[in-house]
């Protein structure tokens, strides 16, 4: 079996261009929207299934972009707006189209926020908790939530099919040593690099170079940074980021709607 992993979004909390800044990766998005980030997420293509990983403020617009016309699950990583600020997008769907509430997968502290924040979505989503460590199989596709660095109750998630391991970290500061354990070798790490200089949160998140460092130390054969800023600490262009990270070997900068094969 080959999946697709689809980069929905790749961008931090303010997306960039951010209305409110006017620095030189803002105006660079500006000037060319095809640099612009949206908030984070990410979707995978078995064929069989079509699975959601987080629903960014930006999902409609998102899922329009990239052709998609069905959801049968999501995993959310964790309870951060820019992560589940766009889960209402789906309510017509589901009403119109689907006729079936989706099976939503979230951290079990987040089960309440869910339902404090969406009262009147609780019957577009069959909700439940995932658990760490817990293979879910979807098809051939095994989905295994890892814990994360974050602050809050966070995971990333292993993806494996046959042959083939990714992880997908939006959103850590570094790893535990029991996920990096298990991540190790992977064929692709997509991975969190939100600070690009100096990093203003290190318990929460990454800069570039750390990011780098991670996937060495896991040996990942490919590692693709995401969740970028762009405008925190030292402000770059996408032309400077990637004259940047050509220095280093298998390293790549995502970008929204980045393909990946697996």
């Amino acid at each position: 079996m080959e999946a697709t992993f689809i980069l929905l979004g790749t961008g931090a909390g303010p997306g960039l261009p951010s209305f409110f800044c006017d620095c030189v990766g803002c105006r660079e998005a500006r000037s060319n929207p095809e640099l612009a980030r949206t908030r984070s997420g990410a979707f995978i293509d078995t064929g069989d299934s079509k699975i959601l990983i987080d629903a960014s403020p930006d999902l409609r617009r998102q899922l329009i972009r990239e052709n998609i016309t069905q959801v049968d699950c999501i995993f959310m990583t964790h309870w951060h707006y820019d992560h589940f600020g766009g889960l209402g997008e789906l309510e017509y769907y589901v009403k119109l189209a689907k006729k079936k509430a989706i099976p939503i997968f979230m951290p079990p502290s987040a089960v309440k926020q869910f339902t404090d924040a969406f009262p009147n979505l609780t019957e577009i989503f069959a909700v439940k908790s995932w658990e760490f460590n817990k293979q879910y199989c979807v098809g051939a596709l095994h989905l295994t939530p890892l814990a994360a660095n974050h602050g809050i109750e966070t995971a990333g998630f292993l993806l494996e099919s046959p042959g083939n391991r990714l992880a997908y970290y939006p959103d850590t500061a570094g790893l535990p040593e029991a996920s990096a354990v298990k991540v190790r070798g992977v064929d692709w790490l997509i991975c969190d690099a939100t600070f690009h200089g100096e990093n203003w949160f290190p318990h929460a998140h990454m800069s570039i170079e750390q990011a780098v460092d991670l996937g060495h130390q896991i040996r990942a054969k490919k590692t693709v940074l995401t969740h970028l800023a762009i405008h925190y600490s030292q402000p770059v262009t996408t032309k400077q980021l990637a004259e940047e990270v050509a220095n280093y070997e298998n390293v790549y900068v995502a970008y929204d709607g980045m393909r990946i094969e697996f």
